[in-house]
C-alpha cells in the first residue's frame, strides 16, 4: 500500500532492519536511550540523546499510522484489523511505559538546563507534563478505550439501508438530503435515523462503558473529574475550561441569531411552515444538488488546479501526494466513516483519507485534509518528529484557512451561479458549525462533571443544549433520533474533548480570509511560514506568526460573525 515512498532522513539510531511491530526488537533500543539519557555527561549529548529518542518514536508512529490507515481503508479486513488491534494492544503500552520513563529522565536531568531554552522550550514542556500526568495503571485503561473506540468504528463504519432498491451505506445516503423532492429526502432521513436508532443501545452501551474508562483513568491521575484532566492532558496551556464555557456564550450570543436567521430564510424559501431536520441541506431555491464531479480522478484533477492557482508551491505538494499515492478518497462499503489527514513520520508525507460521494461537501473535506497535509509538508525538515506536529487548535487553522482560500476558485468546478451557490453553502456551513461546536464542547463537559449518569439523563442533557444552541429545526414526532443525535459524532467516543479546537482554529481560519482579502500574498505568506514552524513554539505564537488574534472572546468572535453575515449578503445578493 505504500510501496512509493520511504524514509525522508537516513536513521542515525534505528537499525534498518527494524521491525517496529515487534517489541523484542524495540525493547533494546528503549534501553539504549535511557542509558544515553542517564550517561549525558553535557547539553550536547543530552540533545543527542533527545534527537535518538525522536527517530525512534518516528518510526513507531509510523507503523501505527500505516496499520491505521490500512484498517479504516478496510473494516472488514481480518487481519488489517488483527495486525492494527495487535500494535495497540502489545507495542503502544510498552512505549508509553518506557516514553514515561524517558521523559522522567530528561525532566530530572541535571543538565536540562543547558539545553538551548528557546529551541526545547515547547519540547521540555510537554515532556515534564507526560511525566506529571502518566499513570502506569492508566496504560491498560488506556489501551481498552482505543479498542472500544474501535469497536464504534466498525459498528457505524457497517450500517447500511436498503433505498432504491440498492443496499446503501449511510454516507451515500447523505445526497439524497440535498435533493428537492421533500417526501424523498423525509425518506432517506427517517431511514438513516431509525437506522442509527437500532444501534441506539449498543452505541450508549459502549459509551458508558468508554466514561467508565475515563473517569478511572482521572481519578488514578488525581483529578476531580475527567474534563479537567482532558484539558490538562491536550496540552491546553494556553487556556481554560472557563475559556472554552466563555467561548460557548459568545457563540450563543453572536453565531447562534444568525445560525436562527438562516434558519428563518431557508423557510420562508422552501414555503414551507418549519424547517424539518430532513429540510437543512436542500437547496432552498429548490434546485438540483450541486453535482462538482462524477469520478473521484475529477475531484483531483480540477483540486489540483485550485492548488496551481492559490500557491505554486502548495500546488507541488499536491501533486507530490498523487505521485505516490497518497490519496483514498471513495467510499465504499466497509470503509470507515469520516475523514482524515494522518501523517507517516518517517517518510514526513501525509497520507489523505476521506469518502467522497461527488458532493460539494466532499469539495470542501479535500481542500480542508489538504491544508493538514500542507502543514506536514511544510514542516518536513524539522529534525523532531514532536514539533513536526503542531497542536491541535493551530493544525485545523491549516485545514480550515485552505477551505477559504480554495474556495476563492470554485470555477474549477461550476459555472459562475453554481459558484455562488457553492460559496454560499460553505458560509452558511461555517456558520452552523459554531453552535454544533458548542454543543458537542458543552454536552462533554456535561457528561464527565457528571459521572454516574443515566441513559435517560444524557437524552435530556443532550437535547436541552440542541435547545439552546440549535437552529430554528423542528425535531417533532422524531425526539428520539434528536435525543440520539450526538451517536454521529465520533470524537465523542475516540477523541474525548477534541471539538472546540475546531471553534478556536475556525475563529482563525476566518481572520486568515479576512487578512487575504486585504493582501492576499502576505496572507499566504504568513500562513505559510507558521505552518514551517510547525509546534516548535506555543500556541499563541503560531496564532501570532499567522497575523491572528488567539481570543475565544465575544471581541473576536463578533466580528467573525459580522464577516459571515456580510460576505452572505453580498452572495445571495448576486455578488
Amino acid at each position: 500500500m505504500f510501496e512509493k515512498i520511504s524514509i525522508h532522513t537516513p536513521r542515525q539510531f534505528v537499525p534498518t532492519e527494524l521491525n517496529p511491530g515487534e517489541w523484542p526488537s524495540l525493547e533494546p533500543l528503549f534501553d539504549q536511550l535511557e542509558q544515553q539519557l542517564t550517561d549525558a555527561s553535557d547539553a550536547a549529548q543530552l540533545e543527542q540523546a533527545i534527537l535518538n529518542w525522536e527517530e525512534l518514536s518516528a518510526a513507531l508512529a509510523e507503523e501505527g499510522s500505516k496499520r491505521y490507515i490500512a484498517m479504516t481503508c478496510q473494516t472488514e479486513d481480518k487481519a488489517a484489523e488483527t495486525a492494527y488491534l495487535e500494535f495497540v494492544e502489545k507495542i503502544e503500552p510498552e512505549e508509553k511505559q518506557r516514553n514515561f520513563r524517558l521523559a522522567k529522565a530528561l525532566t530530572e536531568h541535571p543538565h536540562r538546563a543547558g539545553l538551548d531554552a528557546r529551541r526545547y522550550e515547547v519540547f521540555t514542556r510537554d515532556t515534564a507534563l507526560e511525566v506529571e500526568l502518566f499513570r502506569s495503571e492508566n496504560v491498560a485503561l488506556e489501551t481498552e478505550t482505543t479498542k472500544l473506540g474501535q469497536q464504534y468504528q466498525k459498528v457505524i463504519g457497517g450500517l447500511t439501508v436498503q433505498f432504491d432498491g440498492e443496499e446503501r451505506t449511510l454516507v451515500q445516503m447523505g445526497r439524497y438530503l440535498e435533493e428537492t423532492d421533500r417526501d424523498r429526502r423525509r425518506e432517506a432521513w427517517e431511514l438513516v435515523a431509525n437506522r442509527r436508532l437500532e444501534e441506539a443501545e449498543t452505541i450508549d452501551g459502549q459509551l458508558d462503558e468508554l466514561a467508565g474508562l475515563r473517569n478511572q483513568i482521572s481519578d488514578n491521575a488525581g483529578f476531580s473529574n475527567y474534563r479537567d484532566y482532558a484539558h490538562q492532558r491536550r496540552g491546553r496551556f494556553d487556556y481554560s475550561p472557563a475559556d472554552c464555557i466563555a467561548f460557548q456564550d459568545a457563540i450563543e450570543q453572536e453565531m447562534v441569531p444568525l445560525f436562527r436567521e438562516l434558519h428563518d430564510e431557508r423557510r420562508a424559501a422552501l414555503g414551507i411552515d418549519s424547517v424539518k431536520p430532513w429540510d437543512t441541506a436542500t437547496d432552498p431555491q429548490g434546485r438540483q444538488p450541486l453535482k462538482p464531479f462524477e469520478e473521484v480522478a475529477d475531484l483531483v484533477s480540477r483540486s489540483q488546479s485550485i492548488f496551481n492557482q492559490v500557491d505554486d508551491e502548495l500546488a507541488g505538494w499536491f501533486q507530490t501526494m498523487q505521485d505516490l499515492d497518497l490519496l483514498d478518497l471513495a467510499n465504499r462499503k466497509g470503509k470507515a466513516p469520516g475523514g482524515y489527514q494522518c501523517s507517516l513520520d518517517e517518510a514526513r508525507l501525509p497520507f489523505i483519507f476521506m469518502n467522497s460521494v461527488g458532493v460539494q461537501r466532499d469539495v470542501e473535506t479535500l481542500l480542508h485534509e489538504a491544508g493538514h497535509a500542507f502543514h506536514a509538508m511544510a514542516s518536513q525538515d524539522e529534525p523532531l518528529h514532536s514539533y513536526r506536529h503542531a497542536p491541535i487548535e493551530f493544525c485545523e487553522v491549516a485545514s480550515m484557512a485552505m477551505e477559504l482560500l480554495g474556495g476563492e476558485f470554485l470555477e474549477e468546478f461550476y459555472d459562475e451561479e453554481a459558484v455562488r451557490r457553492a460559496r454560499i453553502a460553505h458560509l452558511e456551513g461555517i456558520v452552523f458549525v459554531f453552535p454544533w461546536i458548542a454543543t458537542v464542547d458543552a454536552f462533554q463537559h456535561w457528561l464527565y462533571l457528571n459521572p454516574g449518569h443515566s441513559v435517560a439523563d444524557r437524552d435530556t442533557a443532550w437535547s436541552d443544549l440542541m435547545n439552546r444552541f440549535g437552529g430554528n429545526v423542528d425535531w417533532a414526532g422524531h425526539e428520539q433520533a434528536k435525543a440520539k443525535f450526538w451517536h454521529k459524532q465520533l470524537h465523542i467516543f475516540l477523541h474525548p474533548f477534541y471539538y472546540v479546537e475546531y471553534g478556536i482554529a475556525q475563529l482563525g481560519a476566518l481572520q486568515v480570509w479576512a487578512n487575504s482579502k486585504a493582501d492576499r500574498a502576505r496572507a499566504l505568506g504568513d500562513y505559510k511560514a507558521a505552518l514551517a514552524l510547525g509546534g516548535s513554539r506555543p500556541l499563541p505564537e503560531l496564532f501570532e506568526r499567522c497575523n491572528i488574534r488567539f481570543d475565544l472572546s465575544r471581541d473576536t468572535v463578533a466580528p467573525m460573525a459580522d464577516l459571515l453575515r456580510k460576505e452572505l449578503a453580498a452572495l445571495k445578493n448576486g455578488g
